[in-house]
């Protein structure tokens, strides 16, 4: 048997693999274990709850592998501060302690975490390696060409290459500071969003902009910061930025170019930012479709495979599916540096190791359903010991079809069941559903049950053999990272009044028949559902579709604006108390809210998550 164990930590959102004899045997990010949104620090839970999922302890592992090559960034921050000195000492003060304490002696670290009974090696893959394999390993495809991008690794930002079999080669690299995830995350910033976390607000926020607005916006980026050749590379004129050497993303120049400086964060949205927002959006998708094409014209291969954090923008990944030049295409589910964990392990198997890969054509991220689950013993314990009410359904029918019941009522319905997604979305094992029919959803869910923005807009999680019956989409959709147009004949018209809306003032205009997934352009980010790798999901929005007519739910994540995604019941039990959830659904046990005893300290709960 051989047991590796892939880590990514020490910048955001730490995380740990296991694989063994080649199969992922579990994944975690240690945000889900500590509560802290993005977790840094080494992930010391993750990595103890996938030895446990393994049954082996930390002396079984064949192999540690971390997921950059720590002194070659070393080096990259150097170099960088040097550069531009005497600018950027503040920054370059504020690194240094880390690096030097910690950063830079890895191995020792690494085994200080693990513990006097790790005696594996310790392997180091580089940063777009990891990405690379976590894209293409996982994914049905024996022969692919791989795009990764995202901020920075050690130098890289965007990279191309081929997986055939068990290789994966890397073949040409745009580096730092040149980088697509860091010119977005600077509209991040400038728009009043957190870095690292709110591009996905941006993304949501785009189509309220106004396309004559924006595109203004697109020729300045375009005219003055972004010089944009045939093949996709590019450059980014560094005077209009400050993440060189700076504790910000933007300069005063940047700010200058668009009338003013960053909004301040939870002030007042205005059409500014919208029109940004739907600006850096265009100009991403423009870039991405240029680096797409490029590669399949060196490559000639039909299929992609793509990981890195700009990965997740999923309303890019539908106009590469639908318009560019790839027939087939798979994105890591965890694509951001949490998959890299999973990546580097992979890496380290097939090509340090030298193993083939199995030639059945599968999914082997499983869904991403690689974390923790819970025994309906255990639930029934903690439940007992808080005194909460709870019914038992052991059939599997009659649980579907109560909670069927519930959704059809109009109830909003926490869901923990199976083992815990890997990545950023809910996908159905920790997630609050609803009826997407329901023209008042979209607003509960946000307002009162994430407490978050009111334009942000949910996804839909559909039945895989009627995708096409409500979007249009011919291609799986497992992980919710495709965008797709609502199909037209499920559209509502619009009165002139109403089409010359703008901004927010959109928000409430009923679209479709399946509104509360509908956004304001009339498109959704679409998960598809499968029998086999989701069979309870599948089970509970038939039994739906058998009450409601309708083949899909509304599915966001379990947990409120700047809390994880919660993992345990106990996690679970305390967001749907302090929310407005009305059911909550662990394993074979429901919760309704009318019949728990009250729960102090719902403020204190709330409080205790920074904004995101």
């Amino acid at each position: 048997m051989i047991s590796i164990l892939g880590i990514s930590a020490f910048y955001h959102d730490s995380a740990a693999a296991l694989i063994i004899d080649g199969k992922i045997v579990a994944a975690a990010q240690e945000e889900r274990f500590t509560r802290i949104k993005q977790d840094a620090s080494f992930p010391i839970n993750a990595v103890q709850y996938c030895l446990s999922e393994a049954n082996i302890t930390i002396s079984d592992i064949s192999a540690v592998v971390f997921y950059e090559k720590p002194i070659i960034k070393f080096e990259r921050l150097l170099e960088t501060y040097l550069a531009f000195a005497p600018k950027g000492f503040k920054s370059f003060f504020k690194a240094m302690p880390l690096w030097l304490g910690q950063k830079l002696f890895l191995p020792r670290e690494i085994k200080k975490a693990l513990g006097e009974n790790c005696h594996a090696p310790i392997f180091f893959s580089q940063h777009h390696q990891s990405h690379a394999a976590s894209a293409f390993y996982p994914s049905p495809f024996l022969e692919a060409a791989i795009i990764t991008f995202d901020g920075v690794g050690e130098w890289a930002t965007t990279s191309w290459g081929v997986g055939r079999n068990h290789q994966v080669e890397l073949k040409h690299e745009l580096h730092f500071p040149h980088s697509l995830g860091l010119l977005y995350s600077a509209f991040t910033y400038y728009t009043g969003f957190k870095v690292n976390s709110g591009e996905y607000k941006v993304m949501g926020l785009a189509p309220y902009g106004n396309p004559t607005a924006a595109q203004v916006y697109v020729d300045k980026i375009f005219n003055s910061i972004v010089t944009l050749k045939e093949d996709g590379s590019f450059w980014l004129d560094q005077s209009y930025f400050n993440y060189c050497v700076g504790l910000t993303m933007t300069s005063p120049k940047f700010h200058n170019l668009f009338g003013g400086p960053p909004r301040t964060p939870e002030s007042d949205l205005t059409q500014k930012e919208m029109d940004l927002a739907l600006a850096i959006q265009i100009v991403t998708e423009t870039i991405t479709m240029k680096i797409a094409r490029h590669v399949h014209r060196e490559t000639g291969l039909e299929n992609l495979c793509i990981a890195g954090g700009v990965a997740l923008n999923c309303v890019s990944n539908g106009k590469l599916l639908r318009e560019g030049p790839f027939k087939n295409i798979w994105i890591q589910p965890a694509a951001g540096d949490a998959g890299a964990a999973l990546g580097c392990a992979l890496f380290t198997w097939h090509q340090v190791f030298d193993k083939p890969r199995s030639t059945e054509f599968i999914d082997h991220q499983q869904g991403s359903y690689l974390g923790p689950k819970y025994s309906n013993h255990d639930i029934e314990l903690y439940l007992n010991s808080i005194g909460a009410n709870y019914q038992t359904h052991l059939n599997e029918k009659e649980l579907c079809d109560t909670i069927a019941s519930y959704l059809k009522a109009g109830k909003i319905i926490g869901l923990v069941q199976g083992r815990m997604e890997f990545g950023p979305r809910a996908l159905g094992a920790r997630s609050i559903i609803g009826d997407a029919s329901n023209c008042d959803m979209q607003k509960i869910m946000n307002l009162q049950i994430k407490f978050r923005e009111s334009f942000r807009p949910f996804a839909p999680s559909c039945l895989e053999e009627k995708v096409s019956d409500y979007f249009e989409l011919d291609a799986p959709s497992p992980y919710m990272l495709l965008v797709a147009p609502v199909k037209k004949s499920r559209c509502l018209s619009t009165s002139e009044m109403q089409q010359n809306l703008f901004g927010i003032d959109k928000l409430n205009i009923i679209r479709s028949d399946i509104p509360a997934v509908t956004h304001v352009d009339y498109s959704a980010r679409v998960q598809t559902v499968h029998a086999k790798t989701a069979p309870r999901f599948y089970n509970i929005i038939k039994a739906f579709e058998l009450l409601s007519g309708k083949g899909l739910v509304v599915n966001t994540s379990f947990n409120i604006r700047g809390e994880p995604i919660v993992c345990s019941p106990i996690d679970a039990y305390r967001c749907f108390m302090y929310s407005d959830m009305d059911v909550l659904v662990l394993e074979n046990l429901i919760c309704l809210k009318e019949l728990q005893p009250p729960l102090a300290g719902a403020e204190d709960y709330k409080s205790k998550f920074k904004l995101d």
